[in-house]
């Protein structure tokens, strides 16, 4: 690691395992659930159920933004249009699932600093 950089901008070893677990997990249960919905659910009627109810468009208003947030992110660490494009893509599909694999390919990149892990290739500008 660069002998530059600042306590502030590298990761704690103990955060950076944390984050990598949490985005693990989140990635497995997502995968699972995801899985098992397909398999046993029926989208098409599930989905106009929770549609005709007031907290279901809620709900699914709130993760979209969400989604919508995430993938800002994904846009602005992203220096290739394509890529973010189908990132963007597999976000709005899996939802919180792509979220999880893309904080662990982002931690891996990082490689223990924080501006990289936010910032991608825009991290080498700055």
């Amino acid at each position: 690691m660069d002998s530059r950089k600042t306590k502030s901008t590298t990761l704690n070893t103990k955060i950076y395992r944390g984050v990598t677990a949490l985005a693990l997990i989140g990635f497995l249960i997502m995968l699972f659930s995801i899985s098992t919905a397909f398999i046993v659910g029926d989208f098409s009627g599930e989905g106009s159920v929770i549609l005709s109810l007031a907290w279901g468009k809620v709900s699914l208003i709130d993760v979209y933004i969400g989604f919508l947030i995430f993938s800002g992110w994904i846009i602005y660490r992203e220096r290739s249009v394509g890529r973010s494009l189908i990132w963007v893509i597999l976000m709005m599909i899996f939802g919180n699932m792509t979220a999880c694999f893309y904080i662990l390919i982002a931690l891996r990149q990082s490689s223990g600093d924080w501006t990289r892990f936010w910032l991608g290739q825009r991290a080498k500008t700055v």
